[in-house]
């Protein structure tokens, strides 16, 4: 895997989204919201892909939006299939999603990225502007969400979900893939200020925005869940692990005890994805066995704080049988 880096600054530089087309209730770019026109192509390494099945989990869009898992380790080509019968999937009929992406554009030669959204009748992929995935899941999809979905992106509260969504996921990164010791060093001092200031934020209420899960605690959960896994070790951001900053911890397992949430984690993907994926990091591809990972399903008490996870609405029922995941029981995958 090439990870692109600036030669002058050894800082990481995230490649724009090519594909950013939206899927709106009115269609206006061409794509209107159907039931069962387009399928969700996810890796439950990719906090970002994990991100869009967590909100496609607690709106109910499973029936809605069928969704398509890529084999963690990725070969030359990208992301594949390789999961799945034949090495295609069923739906889509395709071995790697860059024949989606070439679909749409034959001439395309930019990255191939997850999670993206393959319209089923043409194959062509519709869109990877994965910050607006979700957001557009919440504010344009709502006459499929199930009776009881949670508001993710409540529109008063919008400015600040954005304001608190700005920043961690991005730090992790650059550290991660620095190439110079300064932009190491300046992306690991940003994380790790960003964390303190969530933690005293979240030492007095239960969740990141309001009094009820929202789009910022979906990112954040994302980021924390890697943590320990991934981020500490592999990526160098080792001022603290998650289980040694104890809001952050205690708010981390909260959330993966909640619905949606941790049902949709899977380990092993996150961990053989980043050890093996990211050779110019590890170029030993060697996975590590760690950590423990009972931990995560001790109490947490952060109901004490009050809040009402799904506001007025409900918790979504437990996944499709084809989606589940097995149960974190103190293995490491």
């Amino acid at each position: 895997m090439t990870i692109p880096t600036d030669p002058q600054t050894g800082e990481f530089r995230r490649s724009a989204n090519h594909f950013d087309a939206r899927i709106t209730a009115d269609g206006r770019d061409g794509w209107p919201v159907e039931a069962g026109r387009y399928r969700l192509v996810v890796s439950r390494a990719c906090p970002w892909a994990s991100r869009g099945l967590i909100v496609r989990r607690l709106l109910g869009l499973e029936s809605a939006l069928s969704v398509a898992v890529a084999d963690p380790i990725q070969d030359d080509k990208s992301w594949r299939f390789t999961l799945d019968p034949d090495g295609r999937d069923p739906v889509l009929g395709i071995k790697y999603l860059a024949e989606a992406y070439h679909a749409a554009d034959p001439h395309y030669l930019g990255g191939i990225s997850v999670p993206a959204i393959v319209d089923i009748p043409s194959g062509r992929l519709v869109t990877n502007d994965y910050p607006r995935i979700t957001l557009d899941f919440s504010t344009e999809w709502t006459s499929l969400h199930r009776p009881g979905a949670p508001d993710l992106y409540p529109e008063r509260l919008r400015d600040e979900i954005d304001d608190v969504n700005a920043g961690v996921f991005a730090a992790v990164y650059q550290a991660g893939f620095a190439t110079k010791q300064a932009a190491y060093e300046d992306a690991y001092h940003r994380l790790f200020v960003m964390l303190d200031v969530l933690s005293e934020r979240l030492e007095r209420q239960r969740y990141l925005v309001g009094d009820t899960i929202t789009e910022a605690d979906i990112r954040l959960f994302t980021t924390l869940v890697r943590f320990d896994p991934v981020y500490h070790g592999h990526f160098k951001c080792n001022r603290n692990k998650l289980t040694e900053m104890p809001v952050l911890w205690a708010y981390a397992r909260d959330l993966f005890q909640t619905p949606g949430f941790g049902d949709t984690v899977d380990f092993d993907h996150i961990k053989r994805h980043y050890y093996a994926v990211h050779e110019q990091v590890n170029p030993t591809r060697i996975v590590p066995l760690g950590p423990e990972l009972s931990g995560w399903a001790t109490p947490h008490h952060r109901e004490q704080l009050g809040g009402r996870p799904f506001g007025d609405g409900t918790p979504p029922g437990p996944p499709p049988e084809d989606e589940r995941i097995g149960e974190t029981d103190g293995s490491t995958s």
